[in-house]
């Protein structure tokens, strides 16, 4: 893996209270693609292939809609990828394979009351990444992203009343927990630091705050993780992360965004009670 000193010490600081990015993704894409070796930009990839799964999305519901920008694939590929996706065998084509899958269940499902075409295509993306990307604090951050989006899941199919074994995706301890456990926490505050915040965050009302309160909670982790590597491909890889998450809310008003992720930090670190809803009473 190659290291990234001149690239990453020439990129300003960036601050979850500056919801004014002074970078773009496009433009540290670029620089990235002229400075890296091959398994670094694959392993870069895998980040980048979440705009190609919200973008297949699009046009399974409409062939001309406006697409995100800095996916690994055009259009016309991604046309191609649809069309291909009743013809092609397994393994016989360049496109990863959930992605042709969820194609063919896409046709059966999208009508269908409870399903989420994009739900269902992020948490078969975070699926993908965690069995596909070999570099390790990459592998956690998709992991934690499975996990956090399998836990609200879980939290809402219990509010609703839903059987909450059919929402969960994937395997290891934290699913089987949240299939099988009737405790408040699903039994995983004692396994999992960011499980109490995640229960703070389903219960917000406000969809906009609610969204905010994620994506601080990543952000923190991201800056956990490599606070002590600068240079390395996994700094990269957080830098585009926290980046991504500027470009998402650089429409707001700063002050307005600076006043308000400022005191989503505070509560998020502050004592995180679990909501009555969730506590589930044992019947003896």
């Amino acid at each position: 893996m190659g290291n990234y000193y001149c690239i990453m010490a020439g990129l300003p600081e960036l601050k979850l209270s500056d919801t004014q990015p002074g970078y773009s993704i496009t433009e540290l894409r670029q620089e990235l693609q002229a400075e890296m070796g091959r398994r670094d930009a694959t392993l870069l990839r895998f980040l980048f292939l979440q705009h190609d799964c919200r973008n297949v999305v699009r046009l399974l519901r409409n062939p001309e809609a406006e697409l995100e920008e800095n996916g690994n694939y055009g259009r016309s590929e991604l046309l191609e990828l649809i069309a291909q996706a009743d013809e092609v065998e397994v393994g016989q084509s360049r496109y990863p394979q959930f992605m042709l899958q969820f194609v063919r269940d896409y046709a059966q499902n999208h009508e269908l009351k409870g399903w989420y075409a994009e739900d269902e295509m992020l948490l078969r993306y975070y699926l993908y990444c965690t069995e596909h990307c070999k570099d390790g604090l990459m592998r956690r951050w998709y992991q934690l992203n499975l996990d956090v989006t399998n836990l609200m899941t879980a939290m809402i199919a219990r509010r609703q009343g839903w059987r909450v074994a059919d929402y969960v995706k994937g395997e290891g301890e934290m699913a089987d927990m949240l299939r099988t456990s009737d405790a408040r926490d699903f039994g995983l505050s004692g396994l999992y630091d960011f499980v109490p915040e995640v229960m703070k965050i389903v219960d917000e009302e406000d969809p906009v705050r609610k969204e905010r309160m994620l994506d601080a909670l990543k952000w923190e982790w991201l800056e956990t993780e490599t606070f002590a590597d600068t240079f390395s491909v996994e700094a990269v890889f957080a830098y585009l992360c926290r980046l991504e998450i500027q470009e998402r809310w650089s429409h707001l008003d700063p002050e307005e965004g600076k006043e308000t992720f400022e005191q989503i930090i505070h509560d998020l670190r502050g004592e995180a009670e679990v909501p009555s809803e969730f506590i589930i009473k044992t019947i003896k």
